[in-house]
């Protein structure tokens, strides 16, 4: 299937092409992802994981609690947490009392300051990451953090407006539709299979991943 293809399928469920066009997400500039400190980075990641599995309204209600609690994810401090002090935490109220979620963020906090180390902030690191090349970056992400396996690393990068697809289950039925895979892509062969079929979209359509995985997730049916 071309791109067109998959344009026609979602005009015909959501009745025009500006309607599409209004759904098509928008992604950062490299300046921007530059722009964003590594304790944001931090605070992403972290909230990342506690929003896997939950009410994404919830963690985020409760977000600011949690800032205060990690000294606004400083990497540098946050590495350095103990059992102790996770013990201290448990007993905020205010926090979502997860001891294997927040347990990450010390792993995640050090994940960062490597990074940051090698090129110079963890910002640099996602701006220059080549996005014909995207499933390598959510594999360093998983490989390298804590709890950002699946799809947590594709919707990390989401949330910070560096360009990618997700897999969501209607993006999925799409490529299984168009022969690319035969189920959800957790293997590396059929996640290769998947970056190499966004990377023909991309050439034939001049489309972002993020604005083609939308298009692919809308030619399924209504929402």
């Amino acid at each position: 299937m071309t791109f067109e293809d998959f344009w026609n399928q979602a005009v015909v469920h959501h009745g025009s092409s500006e309607i599409i066009d209004s759904y098509l997400p928008e992604s950062a500039t490299d300046a921007h992802l530059r722009s964003i400190t590594d304790s944001q980075y931090l605070s992403l990641l972290s909230r990342r994981v506690f929003r896997a599995g939950m009410r994404h309204s919830v963690v985020d209600s409760r977000w600011s609690a949690f800032e205060e609690a990690f000294w606004q994810f400083n990497p540098q401090a946050c590495q350095l947490i103990d059992d102790a002090r996770f013990e201290e935490l448990m007993l905020n109220k205010e926090l979502i009392r997860h001891w294997r979620k927040m347990k990450t963020i010390p792993i995640n906090a050090t994940m960062v300051l490597q990074v940051a180390k090698q090129h110079g902030s963890f910002g640099e690191f996602i701006a220059q990451w080549p996005t014909d090349n995207i499933i390598g970056l959510w594999h360093y992400i998983k490989k390298h953090g804590a709890h950002l396996g699946g799809d947590g690393g594709a919707r990390f990068l989401r949330m910070v407006g560096k360009d990618t697809f997700v897999l969501s289950d209607d993006v999925t039925r799409a490529l299984i539709n168009a022969g690319v895979v035969t189920k959800k892509p957790t293997s590396q062969r059929d996640l290769q299979a998947a970056q190499d079929y966004f990377n023909q979209l991309v050439k034939q359509s001049g489309r972002s991943l993020g604005q083609l995985s939308m298009v692919l997730a809308l030619s399924i049916g209504p929402h």
